[in-house]
């Protein structure tokens, strides 16, 4: 998987995404998700980085079975949130 992380004075934003899947584009009913290298691929990173980093962003967007996979065991986002584009899981989670 790659994390990405985006630090401000006031939030942390991490984009999380499943290797195979950078640079496509997903469709589904209406919808598109662009999935770019820019925005998403960072360093490479297991299972417990991909969920410290979670766990401590305010914001994160997370693509792909595995990185779905790991936010739902560490509890940042239930199974309610994801939505399948392409057939690909796809969720976003928002901080309070």
């Amino acid at each position: 998987m790659y994390i990405k992380i985006y630090e401000t004075e006031v939030s942390i934003l991490v984009t999380v995404c499943d290797r195979e899947l950078i640079g496509k584009t997903l469709r589904n009913n209406g919808m598109k998700l662009e999935i770019d290298e820019e925005f998403y691929k960072g360093e490479l990173a297991d299972n417990a980085q991909v969920q410290t980093a979670l766990l401590e962003a305010t914001t994160a967007n997370i693509v792909g079975e595995r990185s779905v996979d790991n936010a739902m065991k560490c509890g940042t986002i239930d199974q309610s949130c994801i939505i399948y584009i392409g057939g690909v899981p796809h969720a976003q989670m928002f901080g309070v």
